[in-house]
């Protein structure tokens, strides 16, 4: 069974489940999880966790995500992209620099309404369910981060943006909202995601690329070890006679391993004697020990 972090191409048309679902006919395997939803009518960056690595699923998801959208400016649908039923359209008065500062005016927090079309549950019902069957209830706004928004391109009433975010913003709603500010409705018409964490679009493998690598026999040098995702963490190696407390799951003391470290330095990358990675500890300062943040060894020997 395959253990990593394999950076997956989404194509348009394909949902992040079909994605899953494609990788596990590919690879032979039913452990495998995304790292977070992208529209089907969005493509890029989809970082696919493999076999041990599905427990940092959650961990991705909260990570930094880059996206270049296409803003069309005098539409609003009912899904906020240009997929969705046309609710009302609405010439544009605006010129470009009273558009430019409306666009730049999103950099920072704000309270984002989540969209109707979204899968987040409102009383164990998915909200695009409610959408299908022509309910509309009201959201809470949530507080999100825009921590960079560029203008790429401008040829109204379509603008291209760049917008880095942070976890639980939809571009689709920023669209929609950049909109409204101009008086005059918008819609998303295309959106890649360029960047999740480390994971860039450049390195991004299109899953007829994957199978292809998998009959070559080469896909193992794509698929990123769990261990790396923590490489700016410091390191512990457990001596000889204390691997069965890592291997058990249980908290050892910092004279049990070896490595420059101290309690200050926070969580730690956890290998056993034999350099097979553990997971991730943090420390207790108190009692001198360092207890399990993270266990990626399946299971106990």
């Amino acid at each position: 069974m395959a253990d990593g972090i394999i950076n997956v191409y989404k194509e348009k048309g394909f949902t992040s489940h079909d994605v899953v679902a494609k990788m596990r006919g590919i690879l032979k395997q039913k452990k495998i999880g995304h790292t977070g939803t992208l529209d089907p009518m969005a493509e890029g960056v989809l970082p696919v966790c493999l076999g041990k690595a599905t427990k940092l699923c959650d961990m991705l998801t909260d990570k930094t995500k880059t996206y270049e959208a296409v803003l069309l400016l005098g539409m609003v649908t009912d899904t906020q992209d240009t997929t969705g039923t046309v609710l009302n359209t609405c010439p544009l008065e605006a010129g470009e620099e009273e558009v430019k500062a409306a666009v730049l005016s999103f950099l920072g927090h704000y309270d984002q309404v989540p969209p109707m079309y979204s899968a987040l549950k409102v009383d164990g019902k998915k909200l695009y369910e409610l959408a299908r069957a022509g309910k509309e209830i009201e959201r809470k706004a949530r507080p999100v981060e825009i921590y960079d928004i560029r203008i790429e391109q401008m040829e109204l009433p379509r603008v291209t943006i760049t917008v880095s975010c942070s976890k639980g913003t939809y571009i689709r709603t920023l669209c929609h909202d950049i909109g409204e500010k101009l008086r005059c409705g918008g819609c998303m018409e295309s959106l890649l995601r360029t960047r999740v964490s480390d994971f860039y679009v450049k390195d991004s493998l299109t899953l007829s690329r994957i199978e292809q690598l998998r009959d070559e026999g080469n896909l193992g040098e794509y698929i990123l070890a769990v261990d790396k995702m923590f490489s700016s963490y410091p390191q512990l190696v457990m001596k000889e006679e204390f691997d069965k407390l890592v291997h058990n799951g249980n908290r050892f003391m910092q004279n049990q391993a070896v490595g420059e470290y101290t309690m200050s330095d926070g969580p730690v990358r956890v290998y056993d004697s034999s350099m097979e990675f553990i997971g991730i500890y943090e420390p207790n300062s108190e009692r001198n020990l360092l207890k399990p943040q993270k266990v990626f060894l399946g299971g106990s020997r």
